[in-house]
This record gives C-alpha cells, structure tokens and sequence, in this order.
C-alpha cells in the first residue's frame, strides 16, 4: 500500500496559506501522485544519480525548477526513510529551487554498509555528494538519524551549509531505546518482523491519550506496514543499523557553523520530546525551536503542507512567528546573550 493510500484515510482539510510569495496554496494529494523517478512537481525535471564513495555505491534523487529563491535543499531522512520519502513534499519545495533526496549506503536501495562505518563516513558521503551535483552550499533539512548525519556534516563542513533544520533530533539515545535495539537485533536474527513492526510503530507515535495527532492511526498503520513488509536485504540493513547506532557517537559537542538554524519537533513527540529538541537547540550558535502541533515523531508525514510551509519559509528568510500549525519560536542558541 502507497504513502498516499494510507494517508488519504486520515487526509486533513487543505491549506489556504501560500508557502512562498505567489505560489498557489495546498489543493491537496489524492491517492496515486506518489510516483517514482520522473515524476514531480509542475515545471520541475527529476533525475537519479548513481554514486559511489569508498567503494559503496548510493543514489540520490535531484528535482529542479526553472526559478531559483534559494540555495538547494538538501533533504536527509531518518533511517526507515529513503530519498522517494518526501515526493509529497515536492510539489511545495521545488518551486524554491533544486531539491535533493538520497539513499545513502546502508540505506534505501543502496549498497549494504558494514556497522564499522559511522556517522562521520556517513557526513563525507553527503560531502562527496554535493561535490559531485556541483552544489557548494545547501538549506539541509536532516529528520531523526539524518539529523545526526546532518550534524556532523555541519560540524565537518561548515562552508558548505547556507542553513540548518533539524527534526526530531535530540543529544542522546533514550536507554531504554538503546536497549530495545539490542533485543530488536536478536528478533530480526529469528524472523520476528511482525512484533519488531508493531513494537515501532509504537515507538514511533505517541502512546493514546497523550493528546490528538493528526492522521495518528494511518500513520501508525503505514509504520507498522513499511516495516512488516521488508525483504532479507532490508532486514539485514536495519539490523546493521542498530549495531551502527550502538557502536558510534550519536551526537559529539564538535563547533557547528554559526548558521541560520531551526530545531522542531512534534508537539507530542515522545521519542525525542521537545526538551530533547530544546537542548539541541541549545548546543548550536544561531538556533530557535519550535514545536508542531498535533503530531509527533513523525510530524512531516503527519502535516506534510504544513511542514513544506515551515521549510520553505525558513530557507527564505520569511517569518515564523504566529504560525498556525506552530508554536511562537525560542530562540536558545549558544550565541544568545544571557540576562544580566
């Protein structure tokens, strides 16, 4: 079942706010616009780039359109998510310029990357990449595990960041996570996809009661599917994840590029709360943060047009305040002054 079958059963009532100066406002995705290489947004080319790093090969997904309002976007997603996650969002960020999404190795459809290979091989990869398309700085949006990649690259390579976004990113990994991931480990030696779907599922979204998420049972329902769903090769990938997880630094207290950055997170995100997304924040020089109402973990599938509406107007310098699928913006970066 397709990202937009399923969201469609939980479908919010369209926006009527423009994402960027003279851009229609959201008409809404039916089911079937999800599509693969080729298809995108009115006006835009899409491409699929093979690349290799090391010897591990990886592709990247490149939209372009005709008018540039920005510095490309750079789009890395959390680790049960590959570069055709965020088509939906397309249609509302490629008017901004080019927009890229990728499969780095280990995950999506490229190759298989051994546990011994951490974070910082992972930020070189999205170095190379950018060297490669010829893009010498970006707007990186980086979600969850690519928020750590993200980082790092920021801390690595700061000359090549325009701006940062973060989401659901947090400093440390939960211990009870890191220990769910251990015994994850050993249920995917032993073929128990189903309980390690519904067990994710369930991490991924906030527990009932915890206050209203938009299109909470769909999303829970496309979870549990993507996960129960993968093949021998992709088990063996998430499995490899968990081991990479364990063995390197999540997050390291390295100097980040006094950019333009945002940290969000859901409103009801109980996996990285809005605490752990305020220390983030904290730790980087021009940071605010915000939350997004009525979603959680999972918050740019769960408003897909009201998180294109926050990137896009960050990447343009548009204002964030009195937003209102947000809250009001902190700023709590490392360069505030501190009250006397």
């Amino acid at each position: 079942m397709s990202i937009d079958t399923v969201l469609a059963q939980g479908q919010e009532p369209p926006s009527a706010r423009p994402l960027i100066p003279e851009q229609e406002a959201d008409e809404g995705a039916g089911p079937g616009t999800e599509a693969g290489a080729g298809a995108g947004a009115a006006g835009a080319t899409v491409e699929e780039r093979d690349l290799a790093f090391d010897g591990f090969h990886y592709t990247c997904r490149v939209v372009r359109h005709g008018e540039r309002l920005t510095e490309p976007l750079l789009v890395l997603g959390g680790s049960s998510q590959d570069r055709n996650s965020w088509i939906r969002h397309e249609k509302w960020l490629s008017p901004l310029g080019q927009v890229i999404t990728v499969d780095l190795p280990g995950y999506g459809t490229a190759d298989f990357l051994p546990a011994s290979y951490g974070v910082d091989f992972l930020a070189a990869v999205v170095r190379q990449l950018l060297t490669e398309l010829d893009v010498p700085r970006v707007n990186l949006v980086a979600a969850c595990y690519g928020g750590a990649v993200g980082l790092r690259f920021a801390q690595h390579y700061p000359g090549m960041l325009a701006r940062l976004l973060l989401v659901g990113m947090t400093t440390r990994i939960p211990a009870d996570y890191a220990a769910a991931m251990e015994r994850w480990s050993v249920m995917i030696d032993r073929g128990e996809t189903d309980s390690i779907a519904r067990e994710l599922a369930d991490r991924f979204m906030s527990p009932p009661g915890t206050g209203r998420v938009r299109k909470h049972a769909a999303v829970s329902r496309l979870v549990y599917q993507q996960i129960a769903g993968q093949d021998p090769e992709q088990l063996r990938k998430s499995a490899e994840h968990n081991t990479r997880l364990m063995r390197h630094e999540w997050y390291r207290p390295e100097p980040v590029p006094a950019v333009p950055s945002l940290v969000v997170t859901g409103e009801y995100d109980t996996l990285c709360t809005p605490e752990m997304g305020r220390e983030v924040a904290a730790q980087l020089p021009r940071a605010r943060f915000m939350t997004i109402d009525e979603t959680d973990h999972l918050a740019p599938v769960e408003r897909i047009a009201d998180f294109a509406d926050l990137v896009a107007r960050f990447c343009t310098d548009r204002p964030l305040d009195e937003l209102p699928y947000c809250s009001r913006p902190e700023t709590l970066g490392t360069s505030v002054a501190l009250p006397v």
